[in-house]
């Protein structure tokens, strides 16, 4: 499985990353570091011809300006493994990407994550995943509370990440209006 991405720059990565560390530091949570560069999910994908795949993404990147996407507050998506995340609000230009992305991904790919349709999609960047428990949740989000979760995010680029091992890296990175 690949994930369609954008890979967020600096400083918003800068942030991110030091708020990673700290829940390393906290309270030993490290995998989210497996995929090592912030970024926001569009969709998760098994494809049938990535080649294909790479040429529709870097046709939609091609003729999208980069634009700026928010944060707000602080998320968690329940379960045995709770995932911490910070939520990005969704906008006009935010909604038309993910969904020039569906709408290329669907007939070339296998495979496609059911939370990735338009009306499940919950953008976010995550803190936490795998490796938290429902016990560790109140401390981590009480940490948490203390920091600050308005970011402004310079959405610029599409990307591939690939699993590598037991990460997941970049594959490609398409730059907006190249």
């Amino acid at each position: 499985m690949l994930a369609i991405t954008s890979l967020l720059p600096s400083p918003s990565s800068d942030h991110i990353n030091a708020l990673i560390k700290s829940l390393e530091t906290e309270f030993g949570l490290t995998d989210v570091q497996a995929t090592p560069e912030p970024h926001l999910t569009y969709q998760i994908v098994e494809p049938a011809d990535l080649e294909t795949l790479k040429e529709a993404l870097h046709e939609i990147a091609h003729t999208t300006a980069p634009f700026i996407a928010h944060t707000t507050g602080l998320g968690m998506f329940p379960g045995d493994n709770p995932v911490i995340h910070i939520p990005v609000l969704r906008s006009d230009a935010l909604n038309l990407l993910h969904h020039r992305i569906l709408e290329v991904a669907a007939p070339l790919c296998s495979r496609t994550d059911k939370f990735s349709a338009p009306d499940l999609w919950l953008p976010h960047i995550s803190l936490a995943l795998h490796d938290t428990t429902p016990e560790l949740l109140g401390p981590v989000m009480q940490f948490l509370n203390n920091q600050t979760f308005n970011l402004e995010l310079e959405i610029s680029n599409l990307a591939i990440l690939q699993p590598q091992g037991d990460m997941f890296v970049r594959e490609v990175v398409f730059e907006f209006g190249q």
